[in-house]
């Protein structure tokens, strides 16, 4: 199913409710935002209503957020977007949907986090909590949270691609921060829970500061390098270092390293979903532009620490 094989609308997320969950069908209904994977509409002023639209895999993830993250939301000390009801695939909706908590917050593609110190603090806090050794049931990352070696080979066309069409600023600097990370030790510690995509459409921010984490669809265990990278794509430049200060388990120099690799290829990916939007493609989003060229930025200044 793509976004253009159905239409979704107020009216259907009612019937969808009349159909599956009648005590929330009066409440009023209104479009929310509409993501990578799924559209989310507002359900009264608390909930929302979380469905899959544009992506083949996102049943799965709404089905893995609904088993996981109710779970996992108790003691984190950012709100998060708890699935409250499942809805199932029907003759009106083919496909899995969710009824979540509704987190208030901009996300922070368009709302950037400017007060670094307090924003470096609050996702400490959130990952030194999140950041705990994960069940063996534990999902497995798509392609987060294992041996950053093992982007090595996919790296190198994507990066070429970048710097030959102008993406970005400064190529040998980047190419010189993903080295170190690529050729860093493994993670050898337990599988911890990991977010696994802590990008700035992902987090919302408040007056300058993050006050929320959404979209664990990419929720999994392994290295918390994957998530850590979010010191460099999510703060400004001085956040990482006040990071690094306040998070709440040790990080050695190699975790370090691999951190900012994840942190290039999570920023290379944004450069292109913002070029692909800048020439209006399907799934572009120029709004990533701006954070994931000043990530790259921020990374380059720490080449060789």
């Amino acid at each position: 199913m793509t976004d253009t094989e159905i239409e979704i609308t107020a009216e259907l997320v009612r019937e969808l409710l009349l159909d599956q969950h009648p005590d929330l069908a009066g409440r009023p209904i209104r479009l929310g935002a509409k993501g990578w994977d799924n559209q989310l509409w507002r359900l009264g002023d608390d909930l929302a209503v979380r469905l899959p639209w544009a992506t083949p895999t996102a049943d799965e993830l709404l089905r893995k957020e609904y088993t996981w993250l109710p779970r996992l939301a108790p003691g984190l000390p950012l709100p998060v977007p708890v699935p409250r009801r499942l809805g199932e695939p029907s003759e009106r909706f083919p496909r899995p949907w969710t009824v979540t908590t509704w987190v208030p917050g901009e996300p922070a593609d368009r709302a950037p986090v400017t007060r670094a110190t307090e924003a470096a603090e609050a996702l400490a806090a959130f990952l030194t909590v999140l950041h705990r050794p994960a069940p063996p049931d534990a999902p497995v990352g798509r392609d987060r949270g294992g041996p950053l070696a093992g982007h090595a080979e996919g790296f190198v066309p994507r990066f070429t691609a970048a710097a030959e069409a102008g993406l970005i600023a400064d190529p040998e600097a980047v190419r010189s921060v993903w080295e170190d990370a690529v050729t860093a030790p493994d993670w050898d510690g337990p599988a911890l829970w990991l977010h696994g995509d802590l990008h700035a459409a992902n987090v919302l921010t408040t007056n300058g500061t993050l006050c929320g984490v959404i979209d664990f669809g990419d929720l999994c265990a392994g290295d918390p390098a994957c998530d850590l990278a979010a010191a460099w794509t999510l703060l400004p430049q001085g956040g990482a270092d006040r990071f690094r200060t306040a998070y709440g388990h040790a990080v050695d120099t190699a975790t370090l390293c691999r951190a900012r690799g994840w942190a290039v290829l999570r920023a290379l990916a944004c450069v292109f979903i913002a070029d692909a939007g800048a020439r209006g493609l399907p799934g572009g989003k120029p709004s990533w532009g701006p954070p994931a060229r000043a990530a790259l930025s921020r990374l380059t200044a720490t080449a060789g620490r």
